[in-house]
């Protein structure tokens, strides 16, 4: 038993969903603790996974893949991706992150989409890194996120009586809440 954290130990874990309000706040914050995420997107011979740098506006997130990546190449083929992002984990009281399902959009650029993510991905970071100069951003596709679903993970919420893993759907009103393990069946 856990004497600093009881509530941890309760299994099956409950199911109590946050209401959406509640649970958007929390997935936006996630995406503003870190710009390191994960990409998952299917290749011509299986899943690719590449971490790189995103930033986010509410529950969208922007990134810039790399002209002519395999990662690129995969999502013009085969728009479906899967993006997590977690912070750094000190057992499980400190188990927090997302994972965005939906289909990437890439803009193009000069376009007015592409103008206003530009203005969402701080590319001046980079390019002060690389040194490539602040004359003008980076020309090539830029990809944009807006989740059909996100799987949202924190089991500090259990202390409060909410399942620790919760599920936002775009097109549905009512929060769910996951055991951890009925999701995974339908995935």
């Amino acid at each position: 038993m856990s004497n600093a954290h009881p509530w941890l130990e309760d299994i099956p874990w409950t199911t109590k969903p946050l209401p959406r309000e509640q649970l958007e706040e929390r997935i936006q914050r996630v995406l503003t603790f870190t710009n390191l995420g994960m990409l998952g997107t299917l290749g011509l011979n299986g899943p690719i996974v590449s971490p790189l740098e995103f930033y986010a506006d509410g529950l969208s997130v922007y990134i810039f893949p790399q002209s002519g990546s395999p990662k690129l190449k995969a999502m013009e083929r085969d728009p479906r991706v899967s993006f997590a992002v977690a912070n750094p984990m000190a057992g499980w009281v400190a188990a927090n992150g997302a994972q965005l399902f939906g289909k990437a959009a890439l803009l193009e650029p000069g376009t007015e989409e592409w103008e206003y993510g530009m203005t969402i991905f701080r590319w001046e970071s980079s390019a002060a890194e690389i040194n490539t100069g602040f004359d003008a951003p980076p020309q090539g596709k830029l990809m944009r996120l807006d989740p059909d679903r996100i799987v949202y993970t924190e089991h500090f919420l259990r202390k409060d009586g909410y399942g620790p893993r919760q599920i936002w759907r775009r097109d549905e009103k009512n929060e769910q809440a996951s055991d951890g393990l009925t999701e995974a069946q339908k995935t």
